[in-house]
This record gives C-alpha cells, structure tokens and sequence, in this order.
C-alpha cells in the first residue's frame, strides 16, 4: 500500500536565471519501507525532500500522503498535518539547548496537548527501545553527537507519524556513531513498521534500506532493491553512483561492511 505518492513533480526556481530543481519526477513509497534518496550535489536531494515535507510547494505536479494533498490546506491546517503525520531527523539534531533530553523528546506531545499519561507511556517505551535513560536530564550540550541524534529520533517517533523525514542523520557522526544510528533506524523499520525516506549522500548509509532511487538533475535516474546480502546490496549502490559520477566512488569500492 502506497502511504506517499509523488505524482509528475517539476520545482522551478525563478531568478536570473531559471533553476529546473526538479524535472517531472514520479515515485511512490509503500508503508514500512526503508527507503533512501540519492544522487550528486545539485541533483535536487534536498529540494525534494522540502517538497515531501509541504516546507516548499512543487511548481507542478501533486504529492500525496494517504489520500492527503497537502496543497489543498490552509496553513493552520498545514502545520498541525505537519505536526501529527511527520517526523524530521535532522543532520545537526536541531535539539533546543534550553530543555532537557526528556523536555525535548516530548515537545510534539506538549504542543499537541496531549495528556501527561499518554506523555508518560511513549516517553518510556522509546527510553527503553532506543536506551536513553542514562541522559535523560542532561542537556544537549551535555551529550555526545551518537546520543543527540538518538534523541532526534526519540523526539521524531514520539508522536507516531505516518513517514519519518530523514536528511543526512549521519552527516555530523564518526562511523561509529552513524552505524548506531543507521541500525536504530533499521530496527524501528522493521519492529514498527515505520515509514522512514532518508536522503543521504554515504552509500554504507543506503545499504540499510530496503531500495535506493538515484536522481540526477533533478530526474529519475535509476533505483535498485536490497537482496539477501548487504555487501552485494552496496556494490551495486557503488555501481549506480560510478555512473552518476558520485565522487570518491572509487575509495570505497573494496570496503568490507561491518
């Protein structure tokens, strides 16, 4: 079941000169897909991902969540779609220093006033799946990079969004950090059946979804399907990006995965 269809998009950036961001570009994301957004700098990535999270508006073309067009809403209306069918995970956590990890984790709930009880039972189920109770009280600046961004995912799944925005979640962690972060994203994939789109420039970072759609120009340019073996799964994301021309392709081509 499709929860979010992108329908013959076009972003067009007027200016001194005319901007295509993106070119007539359709896909659809299936319910408790893991999947990742890829493609050179440039390529509309980041314009695509503004688009799906209703920040920016296609110039043509419709995005729809679940029979939802989002163009249809008013703004008032807009902000509480965005607040309830939404979670953003950001590449810097966007965690505010004046509260608390907790305080920050339940922010969606605080400003959707929802009753402390319910609060309380979500707090603590993420607290015991994602392990955040040794830094609950802390403040952000207290914390590591790997734990910040655990809370940035504690806060996005709190109040249980239909599809989890992803942009580079691993772009400011060492590999460490982005391997606990990549499999927590993993695991709350497949335990709850979360909706997660990533976009994300690091093809180690792609071989944990499920299918990878490469852009190019703003254009579909190719998407391939995880198989059985994530080693296998990477080699061919290698491949894809050697011809998009994606950088230190070459680098990375004799990478074990962990």
């Amino acid at each position: 079941m499709s929860i979010l269809q992108v329908r013959d998009v076009t972003k067009v950036y007027e200016g001194k000169v005319t901007n295509r961001a993106i070119n007539q570009l359709t896909f659809d994301v299936e319910k408790g897909e893991f999947l990742a957004i890829m493609g050179p700098s440039g390529s509309g990535k980041t314009t695509l991902l503004n688009l799906i999270s209703t920040i920016d508006k296609p110039t043509s073309g419709e995005i729809i969540f679940n029979d939802i067009k989002p163009l249809n809403l008013n703004n008032t209306e807009l902000a509480y779609f965005r607040r309830r069918e939404l979670g953003f995970v950001f590449q810097d956590f966007n965690l505010l220093p004046m509260l608390t990890v907790e305080e920050n984790i339940v922010l969606p709930l605080t400003l959707d006033q929802k009753p402390v009880q319910v609060m309380e039972e979500r707090l603590q189920s993420l607290v015991n799946r994602l392990d955040l109770k040794s830094f609950l009280y802390k403040r952000p600046n207290e914390i590591s990079g790997g734990q910040a961004q655990r809370v940035a995912i504690a806060r996005a799944l709190i109040h249980e969004p239909t599809i989890i925005l992803a942009d580079e979640p691993t772009g400011n962690l060492d590999s460490n950090n982005s391997r606990e972060v990549l499999e927590l994203l993993s695991k709350i994939n497949k335990e709850k059946q979360a909706t997660i789109l990533m976009v994300t420039h690091d093809p180690i970072a792609a071989s944990y979804c499920d299918r990878v759609l490469f852009i190019k120009d703003g254009e579909f340019f190719n998407e391939i399907y995880r198989d059985d073996r994530r080693q296998t799964f990477f080699q061919r994301i290698l491949n894809v990006l050697s011809l998009l021309g994606g950088g230190k392709v070459g680098d990375l081509s004799s990478i074990r995965l962990p």
